[in-house]
């Protein structure tokens, strides 16, 4: 049986899906521009975000006016093609006809699946994607969910080398294209390379034709190919040129050799070098932008293939995409982890440095968080998983990284509009060329700079000028432990002169402990329990601070009922009989409750960083039970990231809903001058607003759901790894560890990056702005011309790869 996806997507997916699509046959910024438009302009897209360095198009899609097998086609109509990729897996629990039926049914409709075939017999379902669009992991998930199991009959990373040795076996062959093109290009540049020896090597006419076809229409077919595919779009690529500038080249040349012409000039040498030079380039820009790409690579290399699962009492061997939530994994000492989970046995040191990019190993014992692709030190440990496939921490790390790698910087644009008029109008150039050198008298002259117009003008530069920089920052900084959002996130933290720091979890370790208990009627203990009972279940830190405390203790907790949280200020929760008021100064006062009995003890305690955590019984009238005194460290490297930053000229500002007092005291030990306390969630995002109306480009640095709003208000929200996942969607730059020195590293990589995109953009520019006037006056030849344009896009790439030598600062 055999199901087609392309009718099913539309009615099965979510109104708004963005997905990203691997496109072959781009050669220059002009293609890139081209099949933007095209997929811009088809109903039903909202965005399409093409990037000529990763091969890459990102669609947004509208509505349900358009699937992703009707972009595919527009694609492959434009010219250009998707390549695709077969999973096959082994299905068990099929019995009849309507099993292999629904199974069909239910995978042709995840998004991106273009042709499903299930089949009872032989027990085997095949699925057919866009390359990169579906894992495998969530074939099997939705295998299972429809009541069958399913095993890879070929895994992930099978499935990866197979895919890399093709890429190879194609490297190899354009290789060899390229060595031949050599071979056959020799003969004729020599006699040029020999003439200012005084030695005449020119071969006869006849023998320079056979030497000069084969690399103009064979190894140069692939500019035939691609001038055909663009023009037949409606638009003209860096391939037009080459294909027009050479087929004049050798047209001319083979005139000359077939009837005698004017002249008798020759420039089979010309075209043939032009082709061997440009192939060369290519092949040299290619090899460059891979290792641009090696950092998303490192980090696809780091699943492991095999998972060992403990079920029933036994130990199997499976695929690690095969692991489902809630299965028994063993890590043995040595071993990489295969997905996110929790210690449920053992203890053990681990590597999270291609993760966090902590340098040193980690503790983890029973019961704390580990991270798949971690390396576990000397353990034996048992995990439980909790996310795998394409929820895990590994793969959403690299969703990130090719969505930041994948976006354009704002800069883009102009490079865009220049790219989409670039080879009309160098095709314009070199007819008025060739027309003025005519008029003037020399037709030669006027022939030769026009073909050299027509070689040297490189659109192809100005295409990979930003998106190999962004390719190698955003991968410098994933090895780092930060990631990139998006080209806009970069470029707006290149320009960031104020940061916004919230104080819990970001400046202080974020692990408080409860200091002092103070009770009005000294009742310290009951204070406690009522505190504690309060808060069950609760995520907030100082709630775990109390809980701790109590468990500490061994003491029992009462029931809590009527549970409520009040955003920036505390809770309501009725406990036994009782109900009770817990948070800051702020809500005692909103309710009226007097605090004039413990005002001098709680302003001593706050005096010296202490917060306080304010308890009252609101049973009937309102009374004042006590305070909860807890401490919170600072973290140690605090003080010197503030110095780094304001050495750097950017303004530090702390903006918290803790007391003042706490609130100045981690100021002064930090070293951030201005402090902003007491101030609730969503007056926060007001305040970042009151920070941007200055004219202030502001970051915000925070790690809670509370810091939400003031992270999406920032110009760059930047959050910690360690906190909640709603900061982290909110954030534009996200830090993958809670080490502060991260913050200036991130502001300072964003800014070489940029400065690389601006080089290259600089000199793409330049390039072409020197080098068309020169071939147009004559001062340049064809092989010049060639080899320059070459060069031109392999000298931007390599730029972009001299981030790598990036040490921070």
């Amino acid at each position: 049986m055999q199901g087609d996806a392309a009718g099913m997507n539309h009615q099965t997916n979510p109104a708004n899906r963005t997905f990203r699509l691997p496109v072959e046959g781009m050669s220059c910024a002009a293609c890139s521009t081209r099949l933007e438009k095209v997929l811009s302009r088809q109903a039903g897209v909202k965005k399409a975000t093409v990037n000529l360095a990763s091969n890459s198009a990102s669609v947004d899609l509208d509505g349900a006016e358009v699937t992703v097998s009707e972009v595919i086609a527009v694609i492959d109509s434009a010219g250009f093609a998707v390549p695709r990729e077969q999973f096959s897996l082994e299905i068990s629990g099929m019995i009849c006809v309507a099993c292999s039926g629904r199974l069909e049914k239910v995978l042709a409709r995840l998004p991106g699946v273009e042709r499903v075939s299930v089949n009872l017999a032989s027990e085997r379902a095949v699925v057919s994607a866009p390359e990169g669009m579906i894992r495998q992991s969530t074939l099997i998930e939705t295998v299972k969910k429809s009541g069958f199991s399913a095993t890879p009959a070929v895994s992930t990373v099978q499935r990866s080398a197979e895919q890399r040795a093709g890429r190879k076996a194609r490297d190899r062959a354009d290789l060899f294209k390229l060595a031949l093109a050599v071979l056959l290009t020799l003969p004729l540049a020599l006699p040029m390379l020999l003439m200012p020896l005084g030695i005449d090597a020119m071969l006869p006419a006849w023998i320079q034709l056979v030497l000069a076809t084969p690399v103009q229409f064979w190894i140069g077919c692939r500019f035939y190919e691609g001038a055909f595919k663009s023009l037949r779009g409606g638009a003209g690529n860096m391939d037009v040129l080459v294909a027009m500038g050479t087929t004049a080249a050798w047209g001319m040349s083979t005139w000359v050799t077939l009837f005698g012409g004017t002249g008798g000039h020759l420039y089979f040498e010309a075209s043939a070098m032009v082709i061997t030079l440009v192939l060369f380039g290519k092949w040299m820009e290619r090899r460059a932008t891979h290792s641009a790409a090696t950092a998303i690579r490192a980090l696809m290399d780091l699943q492991p293939d095999l998972a060992r699962v403990e079920r029933d009492g036994r130990m199997f061997e499976v695929p690690a995409e095969t692991v489902l939530p809630d299965d028994l994994v063993v890590v043995r000492p040595g071993e990489r982890l295969p997905v996110d989970g929790v210690i449920v046995s053992g203890e053990s040191q681990l590597d999270e440095s291609l993760i966090t990019g902590e340098s040193l190993p980690v503790h983890r014992k029973v019961g704390e968080a580990v991270t798949g692709a971690s390396v576990n030190g000397d353990g034996l440990l048992r995990i439980r998983a909790t996310t795998v496939g394409a929820e895990s921490t590994l793969a959403r790390i690299i969703g990130l990284v090719e969505d930041a790698q994948a976006s354009k910087a704002p800069v883009q644009k102009l490079v865009d509009r220049i790219s989409a008029v670039f080879v009309p109008v160098v095709a314009a150039i070199a007819m008025l060329t060739l027309l003025v050198w005519t008029l003037a008298g020399d037709l030669q002259m006027g022939f030769m700079a026009a073909v050299t117009v027509l070689v040297i003008a490189c659109p192809c530069a100005l295409g990979l000028a930003t998106p190999t920089a962004l390719m190698v920052g955003t991968g410098i900084a994933a090895r780092r432990g930060i990631l990139i959002r998006d080209a806009q996130a970069l470029e707006r933290a290149n320009r960031v002169d104020t940061l916004v720091f919230d104080k819990t979890g970001t400046l202080t370790v974020g692990k408080p402990s409860v200091e002092t208990l103070v009770a009005v009627d000294g009742e310290e203990d009951t204070l406690l329990i009522l505190a504690a009972s309060a808060q069950q279940g609760s995520e907030h830190p100082l709630a775990k601070a109390v809980l701790r405390r109590v468990e500490l203790q061994g003491m029992p907790l009462a029931g809590v009922e009527a549970f409520k949280s009040l955003p920036g200020r505390g809770l309501s929760a009725r406990v036994g009989e009782r109900d009770l008021l817990i948070g800051s100064h702020r809500l005692m006062t909103e309710f009226g409750i007097p605090m004039d009995a413990l005002k001098e003890r709680a302003e001593h305690l706050e005096a010296q960083g202490h917060t306080l955590m304010w308890v009252a019984d609101v049973t009937e009238k309102g009374s004042m039970l006590g305070f909860v005194s807890v401490v919170d460290p600072v973290k140690s490297e605090a003080r010197e990231v503030m110095s780094i930053l304001n050495e750097r000229g950017v303004e530090t500002i702390l903006l918290t809903g803790d007391n003042p007092h706490a609130a100045r005291v981690v100021g002064d030990r930090v070293g951030i001058g201005r402090v902003v306390a007491e101030v609730l969630p969503a007056d926060k995002a007001a305040t970042i607003r009151e920070l941007r109306g200055q004219g202030r480009v502001v970051a915000m640095v925070g790690d809670g759901i509370n810091d939400a709003p003031a992270l999406a208000a920032a110009d760059v929200g930047i959050a910690m790894g360690t906190g909640t996942d709603v900061a982290m969607n909110t954030a534009g730059l996200t830090l993958m560890r809670g080490d502060l020195i991260l913050v200036p590293d991130a502001l300072s990589l964003s800014r070489a990056t940029h400065k690389k995109i601006r080089q290259n953009l600089f000199w793409a520019l330049i390039y072409n702005l020197l080098a068309i006037p020169l071939a147009a006056s004559g001062l340049l030849n064809p092989v010049i011309a060639g080899a320059a344009m070459a060069m031109s896009s392999v000298s931007v790439v390599s730029n972009s790869l001299l981030l790598r030598r990036y040490r921070g600062g």
